[in-house]
């Protein structure tokens, strides 16, 4: 078992690390300029590509095999989580049965660096019986999947980042980079909204930042609220279970202030005999509030403009409950 000692020793000398690392810029400026130079030749078959995407009232299917398979994969997943449902489609397995999957009214999307690929070509035939588009994401514009296809694009590289020109390196991250491209231009030309992702995206942060409500998250059972007539010698122990801040209500439960630790903390300061004091004469008036519909993200917003760890919650005027900060924070909020 190497040990980090072991590891240090084996490193190569400094020169020999200074041209690993010249090497690593350069497949990384080649891989840029590759990218660079797609958007140099997008056109109108990049719209046209968006515009069957757009209206189709079906799937879409996204394939490819070996790299650029991987990249079909990643395509797919992108589209259906930006409001394009998409699914990737193994093209043998899609040859001996799954092509079922692609419904009247799909899409589909080959993507191959070639264009040439076999595997591919028995799908782009089942298309064409269908009577269904399809997109063509190849490295050849002049290939014969090209011809064949209701739109091209042009995925082409000068080189391969790899010194041998053999592993497929600048041709798949152009690639990958020309199906981010419709996904966000899939994004403008739907209207999707934050919201929109949010929906398909609840276990994630922004999910939780769009879709979170106060409701969801605040204190409504078993809270201390206290009268304005009640005593510090009374706040003491609801203060400090409520995490320094406790409500203040009148008889109808309308909500006239709070009390926090850094209102008894001042009183402590200027006043020696407090503990028969009532909250009435040092609480904090016309407090900051909270809405039990409006989203989390807005009530950590409020808390960090005023400097608060937490909200009274009101509906109608009468207190529902109170929402801290640490527990919006561990709900995802942020």
């Amino acid at each position: 078992m190497s040990t980090v000692a072991s590891v240090v020793a084996d490193a190569p000398p400094r020169a020999d690390r200074s041209a690993i690392v010249r090497e690593g810029r350069r497949v990384l400026r080649s891989e840029a300029e590759a990218v660079a130079a797609l958007a140099d030749r997008l056109g109108d078959q990049f719209a046209r590509a968006v515009d069957l995407l757009a209206t189709s009232d079906g799937m879409v299917v996204v394939s490819g095999i070996g790299k650029s398979g991987l990249v079909a994969r990643k395509v797919a997943a992108t589209l259906t989580s930006t409001g394009t449902p998409a699914v990737f489609l193994h093209p043998v397995e899609g040859l001996h049965g799954d092509l079922g999957l692609a419904d009247p009214g799909a899409v589909m999307i080959l993507v191959s660096r070639s264009g040439a690929t076999t595997e591919l070509h028995g799908l782009l035939a089942f298309a064409e019986t269908r009577r269904m588009p399809v997109v063509a994401m190849v490295g050849d514009p002049s290939s014969r999947m090209a011809n064949r296809a209701a739109a091209v694009l042009d995925c082409g590289v000068t080189a391969e980042a790899c010194p041998m020109g053999l592993a497929p390196t600048s041709s798949t991250t152009a690639a990958l980079a020309m199906g981010d491209a419709l996904a966000v231009a899939l994004i403008r030309r739907r209207g999707f909204r934050p919201e929109d992702f949010a929906r398909i995206h609840p276990g994630g942060t922004l999910g939780r930042r769009l879709t979170l409500r106060v409701r969801d998250v605040m204190v409504d059972e078993d809270y201390p609220a206290v009268t304005a007539d009640a005593t510090v010698r009374e706040i003491i122990v609801p203060l400090a279970r409520m995490r320094g801040t406790v409500p203040v209500i009148d008889d109808g439960n309308a909500l006239v202030g709070v009390v926090t630790a850094g209102d008894l903390a001042r009183l402590m300061e200027r006043t020696e005999d407090f503990l028969g004091l009532p909250v009435s004469g040092f609480m904090t008036r016309s407090p900051r509030i909270a809405f039990p519909d409006e989203l989390g993200a807005t009530a950590v917003r409020r808390m960090d403009e005023h400097g608060v760890m937490a909200l009274p919650v009101v509906r109608a005027g009468g207190l529902v409950g109170i929402v801290h900060l640490h527990d919006l924070l561990r709900a995802g909020v942020l």
